[in-house]
């Protein structure tokens, strides 16, 4: 038994453009026709799971055949970053330069008071044991900051290397595994 997950980072948003903290916004009109123009690059899936944001429902929606059954996942959910959300980094840098600091250096920090990068990777990493039962492909849409953490799981990478590794919208990254031992195809674009 084969699982193949297809993990597909979100179309652009005004949040991402902004390099805002998610706020909720829908995705921009750009990146709904980019999403609806990609759909015929992506691999038919048993299965289509996104994160409960708003832009990753609607990516999903624009990437997946009209017949597919499209479900959310709440274990997919983006990083909560507490009372950051729906600011820019640069604003929060400006008001807050050591702890931005330190939650870009520390995995375990979180001075926003929501998650760290730790407890995401675990979060995750629950999710990736559990659908490397699933044989088949399913394509997964998800949050840029849920793709790092689901690659550095299936690698058995350091919570140290979530910040150097770049996911773009609309690009997919493969992992393909059986028994727990999963191989990755670096993300290409759809």
């Amino acid at each position: 038994m084969t699982t193949r997950l297809v993990l597909i980072s979100p179309a652009l948003s005004r949040a991402l453009r902004e390099a805002r903290f998610d706020d909720g916004a829908p995705l921009e009109p750009a990146g709904l026709a980019a999403a609806r123009a990609a759909a015929g690059a992506v691999p038919d899936a048993a299965r289509v799971v996104h994160a409960p944001t708003v832009r990753c429902r609607e990516t999903a929606r624009a990437l997946a055949p009209a017949d597919a059954e499209i479900t959310g996942a709440p274990a997919l959910a983006a990083l909560d970053v507490g009372r950051w959300r729906g600011r820019t980094l640069a604003e929060v840098s400006a008001a807050e330069p050591d702890a931005v600091r330190a939650w870009l250096s520390d995995p375990g920090a979180a001075p926003h008071g929501g998650e760290s990068v730790r407890e995401l990777c675990a979060r995750a990493g629950a999710w990736l044991d559990a659908a490397g039962a699933q044989d088949g492909r399913t394509l997964v849409v998800v949050e840029p900051e849920l793709v790092r953490a689901l690659v550095l799981r299936a690698l058995d990478a350091p919570g140290a290397a979530f910040w150097r590794l770049d996911v773009p919208p609309l690009t997919a990254t493969v992992l393909s595994g059986r028994a727990g031992r999963w191989n990755l195809r670096v993300g290409g674009e759809l």
